[in-house]
């Protein structure tokens, strides 16, 4: 009997591992671009469930922003029927502009991915997110000042999406694409620098031939490490949150046009720094504040109303938000004037503070 090639080997022993604890039965979709990542992952994926009593399906998404991309849809989907995988779907879907071309366009892949999952029932989704791109991860965070929740990079789990491949390396799914005889695409936007991500991979190879090989793991692992303190910080804020709710309830205080329930302000500010911060990041996004405009000038600026209280006004929020400090409470409501219009009482939220968020 012919030796398992390792990659291949590892490969299939990251994908085992990723779904041990899902019951039998249980469908599994695998995104899939028919790039080098998401098909190695595809044909193992096609590999390991019928072999630990699981169904394996694929999705693979057609953003239509080159020329031929349904083409290639369909082949990646063609491709699936043939290795087992079922139910199969190509869907195309309509990129639009707010948050630049990256993020429009992981927008919709993942609007287009939730629903595949609902309408499948899956009990997981797979993405091919490699150790490489964890690493890319960190240092875009990094650049960005994203502190430790940007540092702790793709999660291996969050909710039904899983990522098998974050302690594998790009070379290895290269690999096993050429032992299996698959027959990637190179998505020409992967080197086009453009995009950030793709701008970001030379100069990781000047920093690896600089630093070492041991890299990419290094930041992958530091990435595992601030996850793991980041999800034990974010326990203890859930648990402050309730403790700081006027009222001493989840339901108090929503009242006067308010669109969350109110917080006590001195609890707020007696908690410690990082937790305060984490406290206020999942308070306001319960008022629908939008998240992926929300920065830590924003969070410093409503810090402030708990635990700088200076008799200031209101603090302007991403999507249309106020929160306001007003007989010691902190009350988040629909914005009802012109975020220009408050001078100077915004300009604290400019001040650099060394919170967590």
């Amino acid at each position: 009997m012919a030796k398992l090639p390792p990659p291949v080997a590892r490969l299939r022993a990251a994908v085992r591992g990723a779904l041990a604890d899902l019951p039998a039965d249980s469908l599994v979709l695998v995104a899939c671009s028919g790039g080098p990542d998401s098909l190695a992952l595809a044909d193992t994926l096609a590999f390991c469930a019928p072999r630990m009593g699981l169904r394996a399906g694929l999705v693979t998404v057609d953003h239509g922003l080159q020329d031929g991309s349904d083409e290639r849809a369909a082949e990646v989907a063609a491709w699936a029927g043939t290795v087992g995988l079922d139910p199969v779907e190509a869907v195309a879907v309509e990129v639009g502009v707010a948050g630049g071309p990256e993020g429009a366009a992981r927008t919709a892949r993942y609007a287009a991915l939730d629903a595949a999952g609902r309408r499948h029932g899956a009990g997981a989704i797979l993405l091919g997110h490699t150790r490489d791109d964890q690493a890319e991860t960190v240092l875009l965070a990094l650049a960005r000042g994203g502190g430790p929740r940007g540092v702790a990079g793709m999660r291996a789990v969050r909710g039904r999406y899983r990522r098998p491949l974050l302690g594998i390396s790009r070379a290895d799914t290269h690999a096993v694409c050429a032992e299996r005889g698959l027959k990637p695409w190179n998505d020409p936007h992967n080197t086009d620098p453009r995009y950030l991500r793709s701008a970001l991979r030379p100069a990781m190879d000047v920093l690896v031939a600089t630093l070492g090989a041991d890299l990419v793991a290094n930041l992958a692992q530091t990435a595992a490490l601030v996850g793991a303190d980041t999800d034990y910080l974010d326990g203890v804020a859930r648990e402050a949150l309730e403790a700081c709710r006027a009222g001493g309830d989840a339901g108090a205080g929503v009242a006067d046009g308010a669109v969350a329930g109110g917080l006590d302000a001195k609890r707020v500010a007696a908690l410690a720094g990082p937790v305060r911060q984490r406290v206020l990041r999942a308070w306001v996004l319960e008022a629908e504040v939008d998240g992926a405009e929300l920065n830590h000038r924003h969070l410093d600026a409503v810090d402030a109303l708990a635990a700088d209280w200076r008799g200031q006004g209101p603090t302007f929020l991403p999507g249309g938000i106020e929160v306001r400090r007003s007989g010691g409470k902190l009350t988040a409501v629909a914005a009802t004037g012109e975020p220009g219009s408050q001078g100077p009482r915004l300009a604290r939220a400019d001040r650099p503070e060394p919170g967590q968020h």
